[in-house]
């Protein structure tokens, strides 16, 4: 695929479900907030001008002075917005919320995407009635890993004006052989000064003065990320996580939050080099 597209572009992929319409909105929505066009992507359909028609209509109506450009696309849809996203400041794709069974059966596009984009994506599950509120929530690495996914995390915290939590997770073979698992994310964790507690503050160090504006809750939880982030994630408005490279040891840490997700997740790229 050659389409150019705006550099620094919000791409959202659509195919008429009522899954993409919840992406595409918070795309338009995320648009008008970063001042930034939007390419609106019909992919892997036959009616694709009738889809992008629709979808141009709905973008104007969310957010009526964001550029808005359609691009009609032939090809299978994750190779399309992998394409895409080399240019792209962010990808949004909806997903129909089935679980991992369901999702790995169905090869999900969403799942595909997450897992490939050369920028941060963003996936638009199904949010719980009633729930979310309690702003972003962000699972913290140790390293120069975390850098690029709580620069995001913050961002958007700073952008929508909500508070942050910032999540740190331990797996401990003793911890778990006696079955310490009663630190979770709702738990009053306010720092024990423990050695977790240190790699997770220095991770955050320099943060709050560059967004000086966002509170944050800083939590550390026993076991790991997809376990215990899992699908406890409905109280908050938007989960960030990071994604290693395909030959890491645990690629599939993204993917296993993005298909228990109950709301909005957003994955962010990150390298291994040294000091991760």
């Amino acid at each position: 695929m050659t389409t150019a597209i705006p550099h620094h572009s919000i791409v959202v992929g659509v195919d008429g479900s009522t899954h993409a319409d919840r992406a595409l909105r918070w795309a338009a929505a995320q648009a008008r907030l970063e001042r930034r066009p939007m390419i609106v992507a019909a992919v892997g359909t036959r009616h694709e001008q009738r889809l992008l028609d629709a979808a141009l209509a709905t973008a104007h109506e969310v957010a009526p002075d964001v550029a808005v450009t359609p691009v009609p696309a032939e090809g299978d849809a994750v190779e399309v917005l992998v394409d895409l996203s080399r240019n792209a400041h962010l990808v949004v794709v909806g997903s129909h919320g089935r679980g991992p069974v369901r999702s790995a059966l169905l090869g999900s596009v969403s799942r595909g995407v997450a897992g490939r984009t050369h920028c941060p994506v963003v996936v638009c599950r199904p949010r719980v009635s009633g729930h979310g509120g309690r702003g972003v929530l962000v699972a913290v690495e140790a390293g120069a890993a975390s850098a690029p996914v709580l620069d995001f995390a913050f961002a958007q915290a700073s952008l929508h004006q909500q508070p942050l939590t910032a999540l740190h997770c331990v797996w401990e073979p003793a911890a778990a052989a006696a079955g310490r698992r009663s630190t979770t994310l709702v738990s009053d964790d306010r720092g024990a000064g423990d050695d977790a507690h240190r790699r997770l503050a220095e991770a955050l160090a320099g943060l709050a003065a560059t967004w000086p504006d966002v509170e944050v809750d800083q939590r550390v939880a026993h076991g790991f990320v997809e376990d215990v982030v899992g699908w406890r994630t409905a109280e908050w408005d938007l989960v960030v996580v990071g994604r290693r490279p395909v030959d890491d040891a645990r690629p599939h840490v993204a993917t296993a939050v993005v298909e228990r997700a109950q709301g909005v997740v957003a994955v962010v790229p990150v390298s291994t080099g040294p000091g991760s």
